[in-house]
């Protein structure tokens, strides 16, 4: 059965299209809850073994897991059928979109078109001379052909639509029906640690198509809500599916790096699995943005890829960087975030760490064996001292 939530620029699949993709998910579901298993057993029961008599010790590094488990069988016939299946994933749901672009792209502009017309579904602004960081135009990312940034045409939305449906087949419905579990985990945690803060402004950086963006409208919807991203065909479909769903959000194509928003004018900063999209370069840049843009007492949250402490299960989790175009997935895991916020001028006692359980099943883990837990990268901006003085005098 297929859970995703239908709106208007949802592609629509033919029986043939339904089976094929619902084939495609059960076969990632199959990898992920039946065959990924064997693995570990191959690495602690056949590989680990032979290394520890080798060299009296066991491995110090992911890296050194990765010179002999790429020999191994077992672990070579799981990586071929895991990329198979990302391959396959693409393939089933281009097909579609292909079919249904030129629907697609006209249904957009309507809604579009609808929300110039109304005070209260939202804004779309683009700026077609913002060059593509290289991060984006160097490998496609996930290996979704074209990446989030290319265009097939005017005004289109393919990208977006293409998107939409492969990260519900990527995980195979563990984002929610709405493919927004990010952004409820997110917005939640935000509500139970700051129940007395009502945000007035918010900003979700990397926003795709706004699939982790609405739960913050939901959440709070007095809030002005702001989303970005560098790419417009995902920003052109975030906005239709966005009015379709009747959440307002103001997109516009920025670099997180440097956007043109004034200075200290968010209560709250958000991104959902974007740092690690990015680069070594760019990172700090969106940090020290992301500082700039608060307001002081403003709550900044990047929630990100898992951070395994398992020497093992570190080297399960870079199957991505090296087989699925995450080139920076490593270097953002391995950074040291909090280190970095603080050199962005964030408060070295207000920057912490937070975890939340994303509550996958065993069949939508991809790698893992004990579950994903999201790391959240929480700082707040130090208020004025006059401001810091009322609070403790309060």
């Amino acid at each position: 059965m297929d859970a995703q939530t239908q709106h208007d620029v949802l592609i629509e699949r033919s029986l043939d299209e339904q089976a094929r993709q619902l084939f495609v998910k059960d076969f990632r579901s199959h990898l992920a809850s039946q065959v990924v298993g064997g693995v570990p057993v191959a690495y602690y029961q056949v590989e680990l073994p032979k290394f520890v008599a080798a060299n009296g010790r066991p491995p110090k590094s992911k890296d050194e897991i990765r010179q002999f488990m790429l020999t191994n069988p077992y672990y070579q016939f799981w990586s071929g059928l895991q990329r198979t299946s990302q391959e396959m994933m693409w393939d089933s749901v281009i097909d579609s979109v292909e079919r249904q672009a030129p629907a697609l792209n006209a249904r957009a502009k309507t809604l579009a078109a609808k929300a110039k017309k109304s005070t209260n579904l939202g804004s779309l602004r683009l700026n077609p001379d913002l060059e593509i960081p290289r991060y984006h135009t160097g490998v496609d990312i996930h290996i979704q052909p074209g990446g989030y940034h290319t265009e097939f045409g005017a005004d289109d939305i393919s990208a977006g639509a293409i998107y939409d449906r492969g990260v519900h087949i990527y995980l195979m419905g563990g984002m929610g029906s709405e493919n927004d579990s990010l952004g409820r985990i997110s917005s939640n945690w935000f509500r139970l640690e700051h129940p007395n803060l009502k945000p007035a402004r918010i900003l979700d950086m990397g926003c795709t198509t706004g699939n982790s963006t609405l739960p913050w409208g939901r959440m709070f919807p007095k809030a002005e809500l702001h989303a970005i991203d560098v790419a417009a065909p995902v920003l052109r479909y975030a906005h239709a599916r966005a009015v379709s769903l009747g959440i307002p959000v103001h997109f516009s194509q920025q670099n997180a790096e440097h956007t043109d928003f004034e200075d200290e004018c968010f209560d709250v900063i958000v991104s959902h699995i974007m740092l690690h999209e990015t680069s070594n370069k760019a990172l700090p840049k969106v940090l020290a943005e992301s500082r700039r843009l608060l307001k002081p007492g403003g709550i900044m949250i990047h929630l990100e890829i898992p951070r395994p402490d398992d020497v093992f299960e570190k080297f399960m989790f870079d199957w991505e960087a090296y087989n699925n175009n995450e080139p920076f997935s490593m270097g953002c895991r391995e950074s040291d975030l909090i280190g970095l916020a603080r050199e962005a001028g964030f408060d070295p006692e207000k920057v912490t760490f937070a975890q939340a359980d994303a509550g996958l099943s065993s069949g939508q883990r991809n790698y893992s064996a004990t579950g994903f837990l999201f790391p959240m990268l929480k700082a707040e901006k130090s208020a004025p001292v006059s401001q810091q003085r009322l609070r403790k005098a309060a």
